[in-house]
Parts: structure tokens; sequence; C-alpha cells
């Protein structure tokens, strides 16, 4: 089974929100997930994303593949966070 990190959109029309889910590639864009790991608000300015590194960490050793998008919401988490953290 190969598994990515990828965004699920939530929202109304002309509303997007997504939520950053751990799904199977063959599944679709809004189908079976294997489990929530953040959310993001592309209408919100400033601090928009919230993702749980932790768990991005473990599911990147296991194997699972960031989207482009996800890659760059983690990069920008990843920043936020202090190094000693």
């Amino acid at each position: 089974m190969s598994v990515s990190i990828r965004l699920r959109r939530e929202g109304s029309l002309n509303n997007p929100y997504y939520k950053v889910v751990v799904a199977d590639q063959r599944s679709p864009r809004d189908g079976k997930f294997i489990e929530i790991i953040g959310n993001y608000d592309p209408k919100k300015t400033g601090d928009n994303a919230n993702i749980d590194l932790a768990r991005v960490d473990y599911w990147v050793t296991n194997g699972a593949q960031p989207s482009d998008t996800v890659r760059s919401i983690i990069k920008k988490a990843r920043k936020k966070v202090p190094a000693d953290a």
C-alpha cells in the first residue's frame, strides 16, 4: 500500500478549507483516509496552517510521501517551532 500525506477539501463554495490527511494514494481526494494530522485555511492571513509534526515524522519514516503543497506547509511549520522544542 502506497501512502501519501495530502489535502482533503472541506468547506463550502468559494470558501475552501482543507484537512491534512494521511491516505492511500489510490483513494479519491475526499474519500477514505487513515488519519487527520492537521488543517489548512488558505483564505486566512498569517498563521493559516496547523499540523502535528510528530505524526508527520512518524508517517514519513514509515514511507508516506507528502504532496508538494503539504511539503510546503510542513516546511513553514518547522520554521515556526523553536529548535530546542
